[in-house]
């Protein structure tokens, strides 16, 4: 059991995840790949550097970030900006590390429950006028299955309220046992279609929707609230909505909502060297 894991983004006086103010914790990591995800630096487990050329002060003024790159990843263009080769970075970090301008920067890093906790227990005056407290969202939190369960075993140590956003896609023991711990579970369920699921998140649904079920069988009074973002060409008929809909209803504890697609995230994907898909 490890009380230590990683992270990419804390976020306070969130709205709209959970019932108060929230503070959101973003876990690093997710199984999934899907097209339109609008946080892809939530995907990848690992530390990774992210580069944005408005920010960089070119080779004349610094040129840091080519000096300490061991695999010559690092080049300037035209314009005296940096330009990263993602296929010979062997993600050292030491450019972001080196980089004054912050141009290039670590996206994540490693935390203990108990340092998030701090954190998060700052804003709780705001949590006790309105029932508030942490959501544990990602990435997929399932994915760090050790680290979830204690923050939440933190969280509820202080008294502070906790909710989890979730794929379902992951061991349903962990689920389970997270369970135990939550006042909120935000249950994403993209598709009935397996073939369309695959083929849009690279993953099966069969997982996710049979974790559902079982947690609604074995935690009946626990809020559910089944989350769908309606994304063009993959799940926006009126036809695949009522479809999940007909799935979730009548289910204990369960609620359904939809979200609008947004294209918020496509400049992380150019930060991160790869391309937008939707």
């Amino acid at each position: 059991m490890s009380d230590i894991g990683r992270i990419y983004n804390i976020q306070r006086y969130s709205l709209h995840d959970g019932p108060g103010i929230r503070t959101m914790v973003f876990l690093k990591g997710c199984p999934m790949r899907c097209r339109w995800c609008c946080n892809p630096e939530s995907q990848n487990p690992q530390l990774e550097i992210s580069y944005l050329k408005s920010k960089c002060i070119g080779r004349m003024s610094c040129g840091y970030c080519q000096k300490v790159c061991k695999k010559d990843a690092i080049s300037f263009d035209l314009q005296a900006h940096a330009s990263i080769d993602r296929n010979k970075c062997d993600n050292c970090l030491l450019c972001a590390e080196n980089c004054p301008a912050e141009a290039i920067r670590i996206e994540g890093w490693t935390v203990t429950a108990e340092d998030v906790l701090d954190e998060v227990e700052k804003e709780s005056v705001f949590y006790r006028d309105s029932t508030g407290g942490l959501t544990i969202s990602g990435g997929e939190p399932l994915a760090q299955s050790d680290f979830l369960l204690a923050l939440l075993r933190e969280a509820k140590k202080r008294r502070i309220g906790t909710a989890i956003e979730t794929c379902g896609f992951g061991d349903y023991e962990v689920l389970k046992q997270a369970a135990l711990l939550l006042d909120t579970v935000f249950y994403d369920i993209k598709s009935l279609n397996d073939e369309k699921h695959r083929a849009w998140t690279e993953q099966s649904n069969t997982l996710i929707l049979d974790n559902f079920e079982k947690l609604c069988i074995d935690y009946p009074a626990l809020p559910k609230v089944v989350r769908t973002p309606i994304i063009p060409d993959f799940n926006d008929s009126d036809e695949e909505i009522e479809q999940i809909r007909s799935f979730v209803q009548n289910k204990p504890g369960v609620t359904f909502e939809t979200l609008p697609y947004h294209r918020y995230g496509a400049g992380k994907y150019l930060a991160l060297g790869r391309k937008c898909s939707v």
